[in-house]
């Protein structure tokens, strides 16, 4: 497997991101503010089909121009059907097409391949790759493992007939996600390798969830409702997944053991230094054998959606895009 060596974690930006009484910058912490204002209190009582409606919002067809086909490709299971969006850009090659497989973000409840439209638009046109959005089933109504599982169908899918269903060449497939998604990128390569599946050539890892003991000291610096992602949330969003069940690998990756990690094809671990889950992704990204890692100074968990806005998430998408497409290219 080509790739390249590791990477020391470092920021984005250099100076200070904000005033000294607040690390977020300005326009991060205008965003922060009103994303949680909207966003609301996640809690015992909360009803998930208005969460829902809250945070929804339509697809983005005026971002780059790229072509956008909504389809079904098979489950996990006999006769089950998984929705996915399929996005080319301009540049996206009609034949033996790289792909990237992308899992949305949301804490296995909230969001929608339309949520994270403009983001995979812009994946597309920054990677030239054949970019498929997967619309895995979301907890409560189906607790893990239902969503890893879908991913894995995906995945089986894509090393089957991406090329002669799309165009794309199985031998260049990665693996994106953000948050939630980023968790079942990284689940996803562990189960790829237990069952023989043929391994991603890369996973791109969006300040991932991977650690449900919630015990970090970032976790407790900024999961106290400043920074938009909070403790308490996280809590409610893996109370959801789990369903009582007891952590493991597959739902929580932090749990893999180092032989397992070992086999995980190569990196890009990105985290935001405001953000309650940056240790976890950090710790994750240590024991990594191939890996960059980048932490985005003054921002919060989830910027990278708002790269139209923010210089870091502007910044980091780009880089991330860069780096993918060195990988996919060198399976040519």
């Amino acid at each position: 497997m080509s790739s390249p060596a590791n990477d020391p974690a470092d920021d984005f930006v250099s100076g200070p991101a904000g005033c000294s009484s607040d690390p977020l910058t300005p326009a991060a912490r205008a965003l922060a503010d009103s994303i949680a204002a909207a966003f609301g209190d996640l809690g015992p009582n909360t009803d998930i089909a208005a969460q829902r409606r809250r945070t929804s919002r339509p697809p983005d067809p005026h971002r780059r121009p790229a072509s956008v086909t909504d389809r079904t490709i098979p489950g996990p299971s006999p006769g089950s059907r998984l929705r996915v969006r399929v996005y080319r850009s301009a540049g996206t090659p009609a034949t033996d097409a790289p792909a990237l497989l992308f899992f949305h973000g949301g804490g296995w409840v909230l969001c929608s391949l339309d949520t994270h439209d403009g983001l995979c638009r812009e994946l597309a046109h920054l990677t030239g790759a054949l970019v498929v959005s997967v619309d895995y089933r979301l907890a409560p109504e189906h607790p893990a493992p239902a969503a890893v599982e879908d991913a894995y169908a995906a995945l089986r899918w894509a090393t089957s007939h991406l090329r002669e269903e799309e165009g794309g060449d199985p031998r260049r497939i990665a693996v994106a996600g953000d948050s939630a998604g980023g968790n079942l990128a990284a689940a996803l390569c562990l189960l790829a390798a237990e069952r023989g599946c043929p391994l991603p050539v890369a996973q791109f890892l969006a300040y991932p969830v991977l650690d449900a003991r919630l015990a970090t000291e970032s976790m407790r610096t900024y999961g106290d409702g400043r920074f938009f992602l909070t403790a308490a949330h996280m809590r409610w969003y893996w109370g959801h997944y789990l369903a009582g069940a007891a952590p493991t690998p597959h739902t929580a990756p932090c749990l893999a053991s180092d032989e397992a990690l070992r086999l995980m094809p190569p990196a890009y671990v990105l985290t935001a230094e405001c953000d309650p889950l940056r240790d976890e992704g950090d710790a994750f990204a240590a024991r990594l054998t191939t890996v960059r890692h980048r932490t985005a100074p003054g921002v919060f968990h989830g910027f990278l959606d708002f790269f139209p806005q923010l210089p870091q998430a502007r910044e980091a998408l780009d880089d991330a895009a860069a780096w993918l497409r060195d990988r996919l290219a060198a399976r040519r």
